[in-house]
């Protein structure tokens, strides 16, 4: 892997990569799974249509990305592990759907850089405040790099709840996946505070399922 994958400038958010991202996600995921497994999206009128906003989602399966851009019908450039990049196929995939990469371990300056330049585009921040997947909805270990970035950039953060994603819930016409967005946590200087704000948020959108 040659190019540094954490570090993207903002020219390659360009109408090229947000139309890819668009067919992908919403003519091959949205359509499939809305069909296959009953996917319904609820709160759409939150997302703001303009403007950086960072997307904060519980993190319970492996097409949690594409089903969030389905829903909140943005482009959103999201924070992948460094490791994803390693093998061809699927850093070829990451690049073009705008990923970029992130040492969950060390967070870099290029990563940071990343970050701060989508703030000249009109894409969103995709983030997983988890870390990993938590299909058993725990909300204890959660990251607090979103809610420093929300500080940072002075932008807000968009909760969202995914359930009945996971691959023992997906049942061919007969499943009730649904994606609920919440209203948006007005960016703090108290990074503690966001954090709580969302969890909860999260919580209440997922009907208490934790």
């Amino acid at each position: 892997m040659s190019r540094d994958y954490q570090k993207r400038s903002s020219r390659e958010y360009n109408l090229f990569r947000g139309i890819f991202q668009w067919i992908t996600c919403n003519l091959v995921y949205g359509l499939y799974y809305r069909i296959a497994f009953g996917l319904r999206v609820e709160g759409r009128e939150n997302v703001p249509k303009k403007g950086m906003i960072i997307i904060a989602s519980n993190h319970v399966s492996a097409i949690d990305p594409f089903l969030v851009v389905h829903a909140t019908q943005r482009n959103i450039a999201y924070m992948a592990k460094v490791e994803l990049f390693e093998k061809k196929i699927a850093r070829l995939f990451l690049n073009l759907l705008g990923a970029f990469a992130v040492d969950r371990n060390k967070l870099s300056v290029s990563t940071i850089k990343t970050v701060i330049g989508l703030k000249d585009t009109n894409w969103c921040l995709g983030i997983f405040p988890q870390g990993t997947r938590e299909r058993d909805g725990n909300m204890d270990n959660i990251n607090k790099g979103f809610a420093s970035f929300a500080k940072t950039l002075k932008c807000d953060i968009l909760p969202i709840s995914i359930t009945g994603v996971t691959k023992d819930q997906r049942k061919l016409f007969k499943s009730h996946m649904k994606i609920k967005i919440g209203k948006p946590i007005p960016y703090s200087n108290d990074i503690d505070e966001m954090i709580n704000q969302w969890s909860k948020s999260v919580i209440e959108l997922s009907e208490g399922k934790r």
